[in-house]
C-alpha cells in the first residue's frame, strides 16, 4: 500500500502554510535518526508540517516536491508515521518555554550528553534498598556532586557511546577517568 500524491498535495495546499519559517518533515526509515540537538533546532520553526506515510509510505513525488527533510526515530520499521509524529510533537513541545521548568530541562538525559542520574522517593528504605545517605544529608554541594557522578556512571553503564563520542569539560573528564579506573579495578 502506497499513499497517492493528490490527497497529500491537496491537504498541504489547504494548510496555507507560509513558505518562511516552516519545515516539512516526512517520517521514513531512510531518514536521519533524530536526536535531542535536532529536536532543539526544530523549535526555531513557527510551522512544522509532518507527513506520515503508511505501510510502504508515499509516492516519491511527495518527497521530491514537498519534503524538506526525511527523519526517523530509530532503526526499526513501523506500519506508519503516526507514532513517530506523536513522539516528535511531544519532544518538541517539552522545549517550548514554560511547558517544563527550564532548570528541569538542564538536568535531563541528553541535555549535556549524559544520561540523567537515578532518583529515589520515600520511604528511606524499601525491600532492603536504601536511598543514598548523601541525598538525605542536606549538603547541596555534595548532592550535586553525587548527581553528576551518578549521571556519568549511568551513562557508562547504559550508553557508553555517549561518553566515547562527546567532549566534556575538564571536571567531567576527570570524573569519567576516575570512574573508569574504579570499574577497571573492580573487574580484576
Amino acid at each position: 500500500m502506497l499513499l497517492r500524491p493528490e490527497p497529500i498535495f491537496e491537504s498541504y495546499r489547504e494548510l496555507n502554510v507560509p513558505e518562511s519559517n516552516r519545515i516539512v518533515l516526512f517520517f521514513s526509515p531512510k531518514g536521519k535518526k533524530i536526536e535531542q540537538k535536532e529536536i532543539n533546532s526544530l523549535t526555531k520553526y513557527e510551522n512544522i508540517v509532518l507527513i506520515c506515510g503508511h505501510y510502504e509510505g508515499v509516492d516519491q513525488r511527495v518527497i521530491d516536491l514537498l519534503v524538506d527533510e526525511q527523519i526517523s526515530i530509530g532503526d526499526f520499521v513501523l506500519s506508519g508515521g503516526e507514532l513517530p509524529a506523536m513522539v516528535l510533537i511531544d519532544a518538541i513541545a517539552r522545549q517550548i518555554p514554560n511547558v517544563i521548568k527550564e532548570s528541569s530541562l538542564k538536568e535531563e538525559s541528553f541535555s549535556n550528553n549524559l544520561l540523567e542520574y537515578r532518583q529515589w522517593t520515600r520511604p528511606r528504605e524499601f525491600m532492603g534498598l536504601k536511598v543514598p545517605e548523601v541525598l538525605l544529608s542536606g549538603n547541596h554541594k555534595e548532592i550535586e556532586r553525587f548527581k553528576l557522578e551518578d549521571s556519568i556512571r549511568e551513562t557508562i553503564k547504559y550508553r557508553k557511546d555517549l561518553i566515547l563520542n562527546n567532549k566534556f569539560d575538564q571536571n567531567i573528564e576527570n570524573i569519567i577517568k576516575k570512574i573508569l579506573k574504579e570499574l577497571e579495578d573492580e573487574s580484576y
